[in-house]
């Protein structure tokens, strides 16, 4: 019998390539494997007769195979598998291209269950056929699942090559799962066995046992995630700070060619105020895109120094860490100060000798403030008078990196920056253990991006819109939700859509790589650049640099360009499949124009017919002020949105803490529930020596995987 931690090799089928293409997902062992759950399912419940299929929407059909497969050459290279299958109310012929190894598959006479999109053929349209269907053979004793999984994969890996080595992983190891609850936790909140969560989630019986499974594991979500925040929260507090006093800042105000609004002035303060106590300060920083939230950072850091001590700001992506050191380097410059940029294009030599200088014990000779990215949180990385540590962008860091940082510099102030504006209500869900400062006050000038929603039918005059941008001298931006076309999602519903008597349809979703190629047809005169997340991180800084240069007219991207990048000459930007995203995500991107002079323009794009999805764009076209848009996306997806990461290029997002099950638009009572039950737990044992399992998980959760360190 092997262990959850056995490694996927032990498997049928899993060699050392396929172990690798396995390890790209973050799968190392069999625990890892039956914790990948399903991102959706799949229903082949409701089977459908061939005279009554719908148009162009997949569907389940149950057909007797009437014909042998016949293999047709059509030219070198492809190759044609047909027959013919039918049911009581017609007969389709099925094709299955390059995949000649089926012949042997269908045995006439044999009924299938198909998986695929009807077409009606012929004249009068009263013949059908399926191309390259799903299909399973269908015995009468042996009735099929009626819900398939549906998993995240990566190249190498089918589904059901996945659903086969989790299949494996339970064979392996099955027996070994065991309960980290005590029986009276299970009880008193009415959850399942962790065991019968899993087997559930991969292969679940029904409905309903999905979402009892999926109670129970995002209810273990939630408490390790309520676990260890209270615990690093009161190792935290039983640390002291350098205490910083001297808090005046006018030298750096000075340097500024604005002066402060109101609410910057008031946020410094109360970050003045926590710094001068020997108390850790736990501070977070939200506000509107644009709002200056970078210059109340720049006046903790600069506080900090000023009292003989160092400052670290970690920035998510080389990008926005490199945009931090262009606009705070020249500003520490003129006071006097040294700061140094560590990322990962940063050269050995050079990243030596960052390391010596931040740890060097002269006061001298000690560099006193550093940008980087996660290359802060690697090893060698030692600071040696810590004083301040700054984290942008909160909501795209996980809880393990964060804890790192503070590890490094223990004792230090911690102040953290995020650009989403959070419901104060949601705020103290979200980081109970951070103080809340709010930039509500936009500076003097900023300008109101004119938004606007069509769909499919202005696709002509939205080219024409963009070719005027440009004539004018102007920049655009197109935002895509998937890379590529395979990314179509429409086969997998999730636990919603499935229990939903009437799910709208949703749109395809547009590809960034197929629209770049076609808006470069339609518009051969620009200059169109392509960037998403896949992309390594050199050749994507500087397709971004390009464009920031005013060397591209066009950028095709995901929604990676969300963050860190300013271009003030942008004036649209155009987001394709708008109803995909949430209004929070959607205020993201806006904020990228209307940065400079010029007049801008937000175009949301969207065939959804859905009344809530054109409700929510509806919110974009009427409102500007982020914490409004905030509370409206509160109130009309939950909570879920802003634990997003930005940047990402799934639309199936975690949030910080990586949480494979839970969503707070879904689980905000479950939370509250998991909280109780955390803080008790922690009351009678609060380092967990009597709950090892809850420990060990509790660690894996804020501990970052490996590469996060390189």
């Amino acid at each position: 019998m092997h262990t959850l931690a056995s490694p996927l090799t032990v498997l049928s089928g899993i060699g050392p390539a396929r172990a690798a293409a396995f390890a790209r997902l973050g799968l190392q062992n069999l625990g890892d494997l039956l914790r990948h759950y399903p991102r959706g399912y799949v229903y082949l419940g409701a089977i459908t007769p061939l005279a009554e299929a719908p148009a162009d929407t997949k569907c389940a059909l149950l057909l007797t195979v009437a014909t042998a497969p016949v293999v047709h050459t059509v030219r070198r290279g492809m190759v044609l598998l047909k027959f013919r299958a039918y049911d009581d109310s017609g007969t389709a012929e099925i094709t299955y291209f390059n995949q000649s190894y089926l012949k042997t598959a269908f045995e006439p006479g044999q009924t299938y269950r198909f998986w695929g999109k009807v077409e009606r053929v012929g004249a009068k349209g009263n013949r059908f056929a399926l191309s390259s269907p799903a299909h399973e053979r269908w015995e009468e004793d042996k009735p099929l699942p009626d819900l398939i999984p549906v998993y995240r994969l990566t190249e190498g890996i089918s589904q059901k090559q996945m659903a086969a080595a989790i299949a494996g992983a339970f064979a392996a190891c099955g027996e070994e799962i065991t309960d980290p609850l005590p029986a009276e936790m299970r009880s008193a909140n009415t959850l399942c066995l962790r065991s019968f969560a899993l087997r559930e989630i991969h292969t679940p019986s029904g409905m309903d046992a999905i979402a009892i499974a999926r109670r129970r594991l995002a209810f273990d979500e939630f408490l390790t995630f309520s676990l260890g925040l209270a615990i690093s929260v009161d190792r935290r507090r039983a640390h002291t700070a350098p205490p910083c006093p001297d808090a005046d800042i006018s030298p750096l105000l000075a340097q500024l060619p604005y002066a402060l609004t109101g609410a910057q002035t008031r946020v410094i303060g109360e970050i003045a105020a926590d710094m001068a106590s020997d108390e850790p300060m736990s501070r977070i920083v939200i506000g509107d895109v644009g709002c200056g939230k970078t210059v109340c950072a720049a006046a903790a850091m600069y506080i900090a120094v000023k009292n003989g001590r160092q400052a670290a700001l970690m920035a998510p992506t080389e990008i926005l860490a490199r945009q931090h050191y262009a606009d705070l380097a020249p500003l520490f410059a003129k006071l006097g100060i040294e700061c140094r940029l560590l990322i990962g294009a940063v050269t050995a030599a050079e990243k030596r000798k960052i390391k010596t200088a931040l740890a060097c014990p002269l006061d001298r000779v000690r560099l006193p403030v550093i940008i980087g990215t996660q290359a802060l949180l690697s090893d060698g990385v030692e600071f040696a008078a810590p004083g301040l540590i700054v984290t942008d962008e909160q909501h795209r860091f996980g809880v393990g990196q964060r804890a790192v940082l503070a590890e490094k510099n223990r004792g230090a102030h911690l102040l953290v920056m995020s650009a989403t504006p959070i419901p104060r209500t949601l705020a103290l869900v979200l980081w109970g253990d951070l103080a809340v400062s709010r930039v509500d006050e936009m500076p003097p000038g900023r300008q109101v991006v004119d938004t606007f929603c069509v769909d499919e039918r202005y696709r002509a005059r939205l080219n024409a819109f963009i070719q005027k941008q440009v004539d004018e001298g102007g920049q655009v931006y197109i935002v895509c939700p998937a890379v590529e076309e395979q990314e179509q999602d429409e086969e997998a519903l999730s636990l919603d859509e499935l229990l939903a008597e009437q799910a709208p349809p949703r749109p395809p979703l547009k590809a960034a790589v197929t629209y770049a190629a076609d808006l470069a047809a339609a518009l051969p005169d620009l200059r169109i650049g392509f960037v998403h997340g896949r992309l390594p991180s050199r050749e994507k800084g500087e397709i971004m640099r390009r464009f920031a240069d005013g060397e591209l007219d066009v950028l095709v991207s995901t929604t990676v360009i969300e963050v860190g990048v300013n271009v003030p000459n942008a004036t649209l930007m155009i987001i394709e499949n708008a109803d995909r995203f949430g209004l929070s995500q959607l205020h993201q991107l806006r904020g990228r124009v209307g940065r400079g002079s010029r007049k801008a323009f937000c175009v949301l794009v969207s065939d959804a017919t859905g009344d809530e999805a054109r409700q929510r764009l509806s919110v974009m076209c009427r409102e500007h002020d982020g914490f409004a848009i905030a509370e409206a996306d509160l109130a009309q997806r939950g909570p879920g949105d802003f634990l997003a990461i930005a940047g990402s290029d799934t639309l199936r997002q975690h949030g910080e803490t990586h949480f494979r099950v839970a969503n707070l638009a879904e689980d905000t009572a479950l939370l509250e529930v998991a909280s109780a039950a955390a803080r008790s737990l922690l009351a009678d044992d609060p380092e967990l020596d009597a709950h090892p399992l809850l420990r060990d998980e509790v660690s894996a959760m804020f501990t970052p995987a490996p590469d996060v360190l390189n």
